[in-house]
């Protein structure tokens, strides 16, 4: 009897493993049409960072750890008081909450957050920087940020000396700057076409002093950029609800709540959101007129990617310049394909990133609206639109949205934020020496 009933199992364990399967398709793509669950599959994970081979030490810990603590150094601006972090709290998502930027002075667009930036390939809002490193050199000597000047910082590197043991183990010497004939106190280029007397300190410095100091000064670039490139932040709602799609996983699924999936379809149809926000970044790193108002509600004075496009061709550090570590890869490349501004990059600007776009108010380049639903009802109306030229983007239209979609769209875009990160990322190190016993 015992033989027959073991015969018995073993007949419907073989019939169940040929009976037709029974699972819904719908469930197993999370309730996603087939198009929007390959689309979605797309778009997730973040996974790393691409290396940056113009910056060789961007991912040396021993650079992270100096770039961290540089970062939160108030002692790089012109007053004392002002630090990287003072436009880019870590409180508030690596920006500040506030519709333009304010560092010594009131800026004139919204501070990005650096959350992924070493996933982007032009920086700022007008692209007017094509490497990490070169990016973070601005606002250091910028007069309405952090107001310093590069012969200061590398004063202030030189006469602390845990921050030249950091330096120097990374790249070599620092030039004897004690002679403040030689290296006067706030020497630094002309910016802007402004001949002040920091720009003619810095002219009648010797040209092979000025290269020291610039070599110095891109250093600092680079090890600031390393820390940043460690700002990584992924594994939102969204992508555990993708691995639930690779791996027909339910509780995965469940990942991505029902009016976050309904407006990831519409994200990805209707609304046609993915024509600027795609991929695993959510950007298309592209710049875009989007018809925004000025300042004043009328026609934008801001010329945003066609002034960017001269800036970035001009600036001393690019990534075809002496001081890149790789003068002619693919950064160089995109550069010297980059030549002059057409009528229609006035007032265009870059693709932010969706990714942890939920906490990030307010938002657009100058901060236009307070939150996520004012951006929706912008785009769902064009509402106070404006056209600087007859080349605004042919893509953007009213979506009519309802108010059933609107809050379908505002559940996907906060399913779009990342696990909480590494808190030791967050402020300042005890020191910007990494030893081994403070890994």
């Amino acid at each position: 009897m015992k033989r027959v009933l073991q015969f018995s199992s073993a007949l419907l364990m073989l019939a169940a493993a040929w009976a037709p399967r029974t699972e819904d398709p719908a469930a197993l793509r999370g309730g996603l049409t087939e198009r929007a669950a390959r689309i979605a599959l797309g778009m997730s994970p973040l996974g790393a960072p691409p290396a940056d081979p113009t910056n060789l030490v961007g991912d040396d810990p021993r650079a992270a750890r100096l770039g961290q603590w540089l970062f939160f150094d108030p002692k790089l601006s012109a007053n004392g008081a002002v630090s990287c972090a003072t436009c880019h709290d870590p409180a508030q998502s690596f920006s500040d909450g506030r519709a333009v930027s304010r560092g010594l002075g009131e800026g004139l667009r919204r501070t990005p957050s650096l959350w992924n930036v070493a996933f982007q390939e032009t920086f700022f809002w007008d692209g007017r920087a094509d490497t990490l490193w070169a990016q973070a050199l601005h606002p250091l000597e910028d007069p309405v940020e952090m107001g310093g000047s590069r012969v200061d910082i590398a004063r202030r590197i030189a006469e602390d000396s845990g921050l030249a043991t950091a330096f120097e183990s990374l790249f070599g010497p620092l030039p004897d700057l004690a002679d403040e004939a030689r290296f006067p106190p706030g020497a630094r280029p002309t910016r802007d076409e402004t001949n002040d007397d920091a720009a003619e300190a810095w002219a009648a410095m010797s040209a092979e002093d000025r290269d020291e100091i610039d070599r110095v000064f891109a250093g600092v670039g680079k090890a600031l950029a390393a820390y940043e490139r460690r700002l990584v932040r992924g594994d939102a709602p969204f992508d555990e609800f993708v691995q639930g799609l690779r791996e027909g996983d339910a509780d995965k699924l469940a990942a991505l709540p029902e009016a976050a999936r309904r407006g990831f379809e519409l994200f990805v149809g209707r609304a046609n959101c993915r024509s600027c926000h795609h991929g695993p970044t959510l950007q298309d790193g592209a710049f875009h007129d989007l018809m925004l108002p000025g300042a004043d509600g009328e026609l934008p004075t801001d010329a945003g990617r066609f002034r960017g496009r001269s800036l970035v061709l001009a600036d001393t550090f690019n990534a075809a310049s002496a001081h890149s570590d790789e003068r002619s890869g693919a950064a160089a490349r995109r550069l010297a394909a980059a030549t002059s501004s057409t009528t229609g990059e006035f007032a265009a600007f870059k693709t932010p990133s969706l990714r942890n776009v939920a906490e990030r108010a307010p938002f657009m380049h100058r901060g236009n609206f307070a939150s996520l639903a004012d951006v929706l009802r912008y785009y769902s109306t064009l509402e106070g639109a404006v056209r600087a030229h007859a080349h605004a983007e042919s893509v953007l239209v009213p979506l009519d949205l309802t108010e059933t979609e609107t809050h379908d769209l505002l559940a996907f875009l906060e399913a779009l934020t990342g696990a909480p990160p590494d808190p030791a990322l967050l402020a300042q190190p005890p020191s910007p020496v990494l030893s081994s016993d403070r890994q």
